[in-house]
């Protein structure tokens, strides 16, 4: 991560957003003069966007299901072979950020398409590497986030619940950890100490969750589009995107980087491990009660993990210490936090977020009925 005292700000060039945003991608990339596009495409989407892939001198490239350092390779050499002149990311967060790994160094033109809200990844100039088992390697940093961020509600309306579910969990933590980030002054994202912008978005973001984030999941739910779930695609992508980046990451994210130890966690989405991380981050600040309740209780509204067991992982069994030196590892964005953090601290708040979850849950199941955490 780059490292400076000058304060910076960082967001696409370009956000669209709304029905039939998918369609104009052929005019998208025609903006940005290119003529022999390569469209990285999660396959399972194919059928959905349809003729929106039918784009002049395109390639269209599946995406293999991991966003790693053998599937940049392999993309990155497809693209040389095609002669690519500009790269295209359909899909979820992980055909993303591989398709801004292959455009970045090779210094092409870049769109984001995604079909899911489930991350914030479409608006960045980070990639997320994993090795080819999901388990976490390294962010990579690129010099300019994506050109155009094309996002299209209706086909966002159409996928499984649990994606939007999942991308609330991850834009829950864009508030807090930007506050912590922003009281230690540390380089985000985006190279340098946080402006108070990105906070004020971070802020927003968090605000537009509880307000409407119950209705956005039965908006998905039925399948249609209302200003509820622009509003929650717009939390879940725009905002999150910039108050993460430019806001800065701290305890939430190194601690889903631990779980990612755990091989039971690999069935669970980024933002569902995130939303756990969120309450050990809480919990290891000494955060008072109003505010665990708060964040608990909104997790429980919308079928979040709250607890090891609902990211499938035995408590009284599980590795928790490699979970902990892994949140805790040199880099890792819980060294944002304002205070000294060691895995002994980590193991701790893990098994008292843990705790709490269960605690909470029981106390919202005898007042009323709670969805379910996705399997």
């Amino acid at each position: 991560m780059p490292d400076s005292t000058l304060a910076v700000f960082a967001a696409p060039a370009r956000y669209v957003q709304g029905r039939g945003a998918a369609a104009t991608l052929g005019e998208q990339l025609g903006r940005l003069k290119s003529e022999r596009p390569l469209i990285l495409c999660d396959p399972a989407v194919k059928e959905i966007l349809g003729a929106a892939l039918d784009v002049p001198g395109g390639t269209v490239v599946d995406f293999r299901g991991e966003c790693s350092p053998e599937e940049i390779d392999r993309v990155a050499g497809a693209a040389a072979d095609h002669n690519a002149d500009a790269i295209a990311g359909v899909g979820g967060g992980k055909a993303l950020d591989t398709a801004k790994a292959v455009a970045h160094p090779a210094e092409l033109p870049l769109v984001t398409l995604p079909t899911i809200a489930s991350t914030d990844a479409p608006t960045s100039a980070v990639t997320v590497v994993y090795d080819e088992h999901g388990a976490f390697l390294e962010y990579r940093f690129w010099s300019r986030n994506p050109d155009v961020v094309l996002v299209d509600t209706e086909v966002i309306a159409k996928a499984p619940v649990r994606f939007i579910v999942a991308g609330m969990g991850d834009a829950l933590s864009t508030y807090f950890e930007a506050v912590s980030s922003s009281t230690t002054r540390a380089a985000t994202m985006a190279g340098g100490p946080p402006l108070r912008a990105a906070n004020a978005i971070a802020r927003l973001c968090y605000d537009t969750l509880l307000e409407h984030g119950a209705a956005a999941r039965e908006a998905v739910e039925r399948q249609v589009v209302t200003p509820a779930l622009e509003h929650i695609v717009e939390a879940n992508t725009l905002l999150s995107g910039l108050g993460f980046e430019s806001g800065g990451l701290a305890g939430a994210h190194s601690i889903h980087n631990g779980l990612t130890e755990l091989h039971e966690t690999h069935d669970y989405w980024h933002g569902e491990k995130v939303a756990f991380g969120v309450l050990a981050m809480l919990v290891l600040e000494g955060r008072e009660a109003a505010v665990l309740d708060e964040v608990a209780d909104l997790c429980l509204e919308l079928g979040l993990p709250v607890t090891l067991a609902d990211l499938g992982v035995d408590a009284e069994h599980a590795d928790l210490d490699a979970v902990a030196a892994a949140a805790c590892a040199e880099g890792e964005t819980i060294h944002n936090m304002p205070f000294p953090v060691d895995p002994a601290m980590v193991v701790a708040a893990v098994q008292a977020a843990d705790a709490y979850g269960q605690r909470r849950r029981a106390v919202r199941e005898r007042t009323q009925d709670l969805p379910a955490v996705a399997a």
